[in-house]
């Protein structure tokens, strides 16, 4: 008996390794159909593949300084922001995350949004293989056409139509940081005419813009 659930938890183990890998290659050529997030929105899906040839370099770099000051120099995992998040958690007040771009395309391509051990350790694994099989440039390209950037909105392509009525690949630094800046919440933070904390958090994420393109912080994904 005990051996049988053993074989039988193996054969799943190992199914499981094979389909995920040949997903994720797949998908280092294809663009992504639909995700789950989609399928469960409520409120529909608009949205429009481009290649990130076609988005503005602004937004890459926006993107990451508002998301992931780090992501051309770790290996998916941010180990000192996570480090930080799980400090500050402990001590109380606001729940914070330290997922870095590649673990948000891992939970937005392949998973469901939530928490939950079971999807953070799915998580880790996808991540692990879309570092190791997409590369840096394509793990950007993915994040920026499956990203929930308003409500039933995902890419930035649809969003850049949405909140400006102009193409993704032709946008300003303020336009940029402020998609950027509601990325965490796009249901809730407005893009167009941002108040308060989120109009200085644009800001703040327009003016690193500059920082990210001195310092050489996108150069991984234009290699």
């Amino acid at each position: 008996m005990i051996r049988s659930i053993l074989l039988f938890t193996v054969k799943t183990i190992a199914i499981f390794v094979i389909v995920s890998v040949l997903l994720v290659v797949i998908l280092r050529f294809l663009p992504t159909p639909v995700t789950a997030t989609m399928l469960m929105d409520e409120n529909g899906i608009t949205k429009d593949w481009e290649p990130l040839g076609d988005i503005d370099r602004n937004l890459v770099r926006a993107v990451i300084a508002a998301e992931d000051g780090k992501f051309c120099q770790h290996n998916g995992f941010d180990t000192e922001a996570i480090a930080n998040a799980v400090r500050r958690n402990a001590e109380g007040g606001r729940i914070r995350g330290g997922s870095t771009i590649s673990q948000q395309t891992a939970k937005n391509v392949f998973l469901w949004q939530g928490g939950g051990y079971v999807r953070k350790g799915l998580e880790a694994w996808f991540t692990f293989l879309i570092e190791n099989i997409w590369g840096k440039r394509r793990i950007m390209e993915m994040y920026l056409n499956v990203a929930e950037t308003g409500i039933g909105t995902y890419g930035a392509e649809a969003g850049a139509q949405r909140y400006f009525n102009r193409s993704a690949a032709r946008l300003t630094p303020l336009q940029a940081a402020r998609m950027a800046a509601a990325l965490p919440l796009p249901k809730e933070r407005s893009v167009v005419n941002p108040q308060g904390w989120l109009r200085g958090h644009g800001n703040t994420i327009a003016a690193r813009i500059g920082v990210v393109a001195r310092d050489g912080l996108d150069e991984c994904v234009y290699r």
